[in-house]
This record gives structure tokens, C-alpha cells and sequence, in this order.
């Protein structure tokens, strides 16, 4: 395989010459420069990633961290950073939450293993880090990018959106389709994106005359399986409901899952919302409506920030995204006071 010793000896220049050419980064005369890219050509020469970052100074890699790397939620946000990097010739480096710690300690951990790594910069999806957690990253923090939460001293570089509006969303889709007994099936009481658009939720129901404190509501995980235990709950609880909002569509398909369990009919006797409009939701029965967040234009609007910071490219960035309801066949309109159901087998 060539080496850039060997352009540099068939193209008659010096190796510090040849280097120039490969990288981009000084100038050089048009004729040496041809003589080089000839040679290239002639040798088939392609530098490896280790060349490239002496040739560079950068290690050509962006460190993403996210706190699991299950379900259907993380990995389409992945798949966008991947196809990123790897058309601007960088790539991605994944750390996740393991271990015996709690999550703060898992995230300190994988921000550590990335930035052992090299990473030129970082991309934090968590909030379980603390402000001093951020200070003491040092140098490293101004090359750090937050999606879906936000840290005051690191401001500019946070991406989020408004999730207490997509509560809102959420509520006002129920109370349009006449639906005021209400469950609600909400996320871990320590992830802050889930508190406010819990929030968002009660506070539109309390402003249509909705008593939210006597309204049923479980917290579960996020997962599947916890909106399963969860529907088996408020149906085993004698509840009267007509609707449920699940904080995010993964739990809102255990939820379906459950109901069809038992024999209850979506949405001929119940309907469902779910939060976040991933792919999931477009596919399971009957398909799912849910409130979209822009999870890719965020995604993507903060991976350009760090772009540019870390390679001085020029890219665009936008800090504004869209919350809004994706309607598909999981809600109707109330036709009949709310029953109390038993759980049948």
C-alpha cells in the first residue's frame, strides 16, 4: 500500500510538500500541485485515518453519547449523525450508559471514554449531568453540544424544543375530540423533558375546567413494557377513562398491545396519543397518533454547531423546531360515557 513518502518520492517534492496537497492546508505552487495529485492518482494513494489526523491535527471524529442504545427512539437520531459525518468524511464515535452507577455516573463515564478517545467534539442526548459535571470538562466543554436539554452556562450550545407546548398539543387533540376523563401514563419524574410536557398537559386540561387532581396518572420507564404494566394498572384500577397520553410512543404501544390483550377497542371505546411521532408510530395497530417533535432537524442543527466550531465549516443552523400533532387513527371522538373495565383474561 503507498505511503505519502512514496507521492512525495514519485511526484520529485518534498514529503512536507506532498502533505500540504493531501491535507488542504497550505499553499503550493499549480504545477507541484498537479505533479502531486498526478502521483496520487498513479499510486492510488488514500491516507489512513491515523494519516489523516497527524496530516490534520484533529482525529476527524465527533463522540456521541446517548444513555442506551435500545428501542426505537435513539437509533434513527444515530443513523442522522452517521450519514452526517461519514458525507463530510469524519466519523462517529457511541459511548452509552453501563455499568453499576447511576445515570450521572454512567454519563460522566461515557463523556470520559469519548473524550479519551480523541474526539475532536462531543454530542451529549442526556440531562443527567449537572452544571459542575459541565465546568469540569474543562476546555472540553466548549466543544460539547446538548440535545433535548439545556444547560444555562453552555446555553448557546444546547438544542431542545418546546415540550411543554408539545403537552399542550397533546391536551388540546383529547378536548377536541370531546374527551375529559383522562389517564395519563407519564415518563421517569427524573427526566425533565418528561416534567414538562406532563406540565404543558395538565396545565391545558386545568384551563378548560379539568379537576387534574383527581385524574389517574402512573409513572413508568419509557419503555414498552412499562406502558403494558401500566395500562394493566388503570384497567385493574376500576378508573373511568375514555383517553390516554402516554409521554412517548414506545410506552403508548405497550398500551395498545395491552388493550387488544384484553379486548378493549382503539379507539372505538379508548383513544390514544403518544409523544415524539417516531417511525414506530406509523406502523402499529391501529397506527398511532402522537405528537411530533423534530427530532432529526434538531439533531442535525446541532451537529452543524459542532461542525463548525471543531473544522470552521460554514453550515447552517437553525434553533426554532417545530412541535406539532401527527394524526393518525388512535383517536375518535367521545360516543358514550366512560365505563369502569375489568381486566378480562
Amino acid at each position: 500500500m503507498a505511503t505519502i513518502k512514496d507521492v512525495a518520492r514519485l511526484a520529485g517534492v518534498g514529503l512536507g510538500t506532498a502533505s500540504r496537497v493531501v491535507s488542504g492546508k497550505g499553499s503550493v505552487s499549480p504545477a507541484t500541485l498537479e505533479r502531486v495529485k498526478k502521483a496520487i492518482e498513479e499510486l492510488d494513494f488514500r491516507p489512513s485515518h491515523a494519516a489523516r489526523s497527524l496530516l490534520s491535527g484533529t482525529s476527524q471524529m465527533i463522540g456521541v453519547y446517548i444513555p442506551l442504545i435500545k428501542g426505537t427512539f435513539y437509533m434513527p437520531i444515530l443513523q442522522s449523525i452517521d450519514n452526517e459525518l461519514r458525507a463530510a468524511g469524519l466519523h462517529m464515535v457511541v459511548a452509552f450508559g453501563v455499568g453499576a452507577g447511576d445515570q450521572r455516573q454512567q454519563a460522566i463515564e461515557g463523556i470520559s471514554f469519548l473524550i479519551e478517545r480523541g474526539c475532536d467534539g462531543l454530542i451529549m442526548m442526556s440531562n443527567a449531568l449537572i452544571d459542575s459535571d459541565i465546568d469540569a470538562l474543562g476546555p472540553k466543554k466548549n466543544r460539547l453540544v446538548v440535545l433535548n436539554h439545556c444547560y444555562e452556562s453552555i446555553a448557546e450550545q444546547c438544542f431542545t424544543a418546546d415540550h411543554f407546548q408539545g403537552g399542550r398539543l397533546a391536551a388540546q387533540a383529547f378536548l377536541q375530540h370531546r374527551h375529559r376523563n383522562i389517564a395519563v401514563i407519564a415518563g421517569p419524574a427524573t427526566a425533565l423533558d418528561n416534567v414538562e410536557r406532563i406540565g404543558g398537559f395538565m396545565r391545558e386540561l386545568e384551563l378548560a375546567g379539568i379537576d387534574t387532581s383527581k385524574m389517574w396518572i402512573a409513572e413508568s420507564n419509557f419503555a414498552p413494557d412499562g406502558g403494558w404494566a401500566a395500562a394493566e394498572e388503570l384497567v385493574a384500577s376500576g378508573y373511568k377513562f375514555t383517553a390516554v397520553f402516554c409521554a412517548n410512543d414506545e410506552m403508548a404501544i405497550g398500551v395498545l398491545s395491552y388493550f387488544q390483550h384484553v379486548g378493549i377497542a382503539v379507539p372505538g371505546e379508548v383513544s390514544v396519543i403518544g409523544y415524539d411521532d417516531t417511525e414506530t408510530a406509523q406502523f402499529s395497530a391501529p397506527r398511532l397518533s402522537s405528537v411530533h417533535i423534530a427530532w432529526r432537524e434538531m439533531t442535525i442543527n446541532g451537529l452543524n454547531y459542532l461542525l463548525n466550531l471543531c473544522y470552521d465549516m460554514n453550515r447552517p443552523v437553525m434553533r426554532q423546531f417545530k412541535v406539532g400533532m401527527t394524526w393518525r387513527s388512535s383517536v375518535e371522538k367521545v360516543v358514550k360515557a366512560p365505563a369502569v373495565r375489568k381486566k378480562t383474561v
